[in-house]
Order: C-alpha cells, then structure tokens, then sequence
C-alpha cells in the first residue's frame, strides 16, 4: 500500500486573457495575472494493488461522484498505472467555486499525489501537465494549475500547461498579505462559456497584461485589476458596496475571477487595518488575512 498527501496553493485571479483557440490542450489556458495564497487544497491519496482500478472520492470529509475534475485525473493516470484501488481525500480550505482556483488546485494535488503514491515516475511536469488537460476538458479553469504548480505572485505571459506556459514574477513580495471577502460563488465553467463575457474578457485582458508586463508591481496590479474588473461588467450590489467603502478609506479592491469575492494585495499592517474594516462594515461575513504562497504545490509529510 502507497500514500502521499499534496498541498496546492489557491489562487485568486484579478485579470486574464482567453487563449483556448489551439487544438492542442496542452498549449491552450490563458495570460493573466493573480497571486498564489498560503492556503489552499491538500489531497491524500492511499492506494493498493487490486484486480482493477476503482477509485473513491471524499471532498471535504464526504463521499462524493460530482468531483468531475478528479474524475478526469484518476481516468487518465489509470491508463499509465497497473491495476489499484485508490482513495482521494480533498481538503479544501478556500470557498469552493468562488475564484480561489480550487478545481485546478485539486486537479493538482491529486495528479501529484498519485504520481508518488503509485510510483508512476512521471515527472513533475507530466503529472501537471495531465491536471491541466483534465482542467481544459472540464472547463473549469484555464491557467490554475500553472499557477499552482509555480506559486507566488506572477503574470502568466504565454498561455499554455506547466512546461509550456511562460510567466514572470514580481518582486519583493514578503511584505505582502492578501485580505478577503467571501459572499458567494461564480461557477467558471457557466462563464467561460457566455459568449459576450469572453468578448468582454479579452477586449483588455491582453491589453492589460502587456502593461503588467513591462512594469510588474502590486500596486499596479491592483490598479488593472479593477479596471477589469469594472471592464467585464460582474460587480455584484454587495461587491459594489465593498468598493465604494474601501475605496473611500483608500484600500485598493477588485474581483476574483470568478466569484463574489473582494479581495486586495498591499503590505500586512494595511491587510490587517482593511479586514477591521471590512469586517466593522459587513459583519455578517468574515474577512480573511492570508499570505502568499512562494513554493507552489508541494508533498507534504
């Protein structure tokens, strides 16, 4: 019998472009930019010769069938292993369906995992790699799990899978928290297929990544984000009345993409100074302080 457990970083997306047009799934995902936290998926995986491969899932402690993206991975990577029973334990620490990359996360982790616990030898990369092809073909993200796989807080300059995909960092990033609102989620499959949301998306969002590009800081990062943000036309009444309060004690605030989640990058005593706002403002929902996850996903012990 074999186990391992994988921790993924979530991640919280403020502006992309769409480059899904390429046949290849690997080379299709997107350009964009967002920032890895230090919280996000663990899976554990525990597995053991059998006659056939079956597989069960637990996400969050309870069994379930509707985990279509793990799904996909264990279908996959049953091809490339000899016969076994396998069980999938997903710890999920950020809100699900709500922009904190949790799918890609978990596509992950799982891929990770199974690749140690099996002894496949595939490397990192191929295992990635076959996490965000089960990703494409679910449509519930486009460049989660490059970033997961990379961590920190970077812009993802040429769309594609771990090892095709290119991106930059931006510097200094230690003194930075993120801080956020969670009211609700989004679903990302339902937005990436509205055909005047994907105009919308990409009318900037390359736009706006070649200037993150030529001059990478938070601050503008911030600035852009919320540019898109306003761009794309999501903003919620309860998102709306975030931005206003904030803006007006001047605390930068965007969207993540996707969810109703406000959230913004600065330096930690101002993180800390924001949630007591937030949380003085909208005391029905709870506002959290994270850091940024540097390592990318990552076996644990």
């Amino acid at each position: 019998m074999g186990t391992a457990t994988v921790f993924a970083p979530g991640h919280l997306t403020g502006l992309f472009q769409i480059c899904d047009q390429d046949s290849d799934p690997l080379r299709k995902g997107a350009r964009g930019s967002g920032v890895s936290l230090d919280i996000g998926v663990y899976t554990t995986v525990t597995v053991e010769p059998a006659k056939e491969t079956t597989w069960s899932v637990k996400m969050n402690g309870v069994q379930t069938s509707e985990a279509f993206v793990s799904e996909n991975v264990l279908s996959k990577f049953s091809k490339l292993i000899t016969p076994h029973s396998i069980a999938v334990e997903h710890h999920v620490e950020t809100p699900l369906v709500a922009g904190f990359g949790s799918s890609g996360g978990g596509a992950l982790s799982l891929a990770l995992a199974l690749n140690e616990a099996t002894g496949a030898k595939l490397t990192r990369i191929e295992a990635a790699q076959i996490a965000h092809v089960a990703e494409i073909e679910c449509r519930t993200g486009l460049g989660s799990v490059f970033a997961s796989v990379r961590g920190g807080f970077g812009i993802l300059t040429k769309p594609g899978a771990p090892g095709i995909g290119e991106a930059v960092s931006y510097p200094d990033t230690e003194r930075l928290r993120v801080v956020y609102l969670h009211f609700g989620p989004i679903p990302t499959r339902e937005a990436l297929a509205n055909p005047s949301l994907r105009t919308k998306i990409n009318e900037m969002g390359g736009l706006f990544v070649d200037e993150l590009s030529s001059e990478p800081t938070p601050e503008r990062f911030m600035r852009l984000s919320r540019r898109f943000t306003e761009h794309v036309g999501l903003v919620t009444p309860r998102l709306r009345a975030v931005f206003d309060k904030m803006d007006a004690a001047d605390y930068p605030f965007t969207m993540a993409m996707f969810g109703e989640v406000a959230f913004g990058v600065m330096e930690r005593t101002r993180a800390e100074e924001a949630a007591g706002l937030l949380e003085a403002s909208f005391p029905s929902c709870e506002a959290v302080v994270v850091g940024i996850d540097e390592e990318g996903a990552r076996v644990t012990p």
